[in-house]
């Protein structure tokens, strides 16, 4: 089992579990970093929250005298498992963009490696941090948005503007299709390319593999957005 095939397990279950939890009360489906892993942020007159912490499905609410708490472990579950413990309907008709990926087998115990949980959880923390301290760092008028997770690509990222006309997401994913390691990316809503060509190594923009980061990672992320709303800037 490589660890894509770990990646693409949770990329359903952020899909079909926690992200349709959502939208099925608020019609929403972003997510968040949560502690340990990933999910929704308070929703609905129970405050309901659905998550992965660590190799568990979580799903608690906090409604005055009636707080709550159940999970379900993600090894040996099917997604038809953590449903019933969401409370969520997998025949209802979900779209949460073009790349939302396919139930798949909802009974098939699902393949996740525990370690590759855990490195999942590890580098959606460093994004979060230095995407936050990219949005603290700028304009107002750079209209920055929260670090959000996009459960179809299974991406962190944030929206900011290097200049007026010139907006670019900046985040990271865990793998995918175009890198199976993690990767920072900056990745400008238009095809203008400043600079040097050399950093622009991708398709949708620039990317910086998690093995070039140093030994302070948050900084060198933040480092690697700088220089990238900086060359769009001019």
């Amino acid at each position: 089992m490589s660890r894509i095939d770990t990646v693409e397990e949770l990329r359903r279950v952020a899909v079909h579990v926690i992200a349709r939890a959502r939208v099925a009360e608020t019609g929403r489906f972003s997510l968040r970093v949560t502690p340990g892993g990933f999910g929704t942020p308070e929703f609905g007159d129970a405050l309901r929250r659905v998550r992965v912490a660590g190799e568990h499905l979580v799903v608690e609410q906090d409604p005055p005298g009636g707080a709550a708490f159940h999970q379900a472990p993600l090894v040996g579950s099917s997604l038809a498992d953590l449903a019933t413990v969401a409370g969520v309907d997998l025949g209802a008709p979900l779209d949460v963009g073009h790349d939302t990926p396919p139930l798949g087998d909802p009974d098939a115990p699902l393949v996740v490696d525990p370690g590759v949980l855990a490195e999942t959880a590890d580098w959606y923390a460093v994004v979060e941090a230095a995407t936050t301290a990219i949005a603290a760092g700028v304009d107002a008028d750079a209209a920055p948005t929260l670090p959000r997770l996009w459960p179809e690509h299974f991406d962190v990222a944030i929206e900011v503007d290097a200049r007026e006309g010139r907006r670019a997401n900046l985040g990271g994913s865990p793998g995918d299709g175009f890198s199976a390691e993690p990767y920072l990316y900056v990745g400008p809503w238009t095809d203008e390319r400043p600079g040097d060509d050399g950093y622009w190594d991708a398709p949708f923009g620039a990317t910086r593999l998690r093995s070039a980061l140093g030994a302070d990672p948050v900084a060198d992320a933040v480092a690697f957005f700088e220089e990238g709303l900086a060359r769009l800037r001019d």
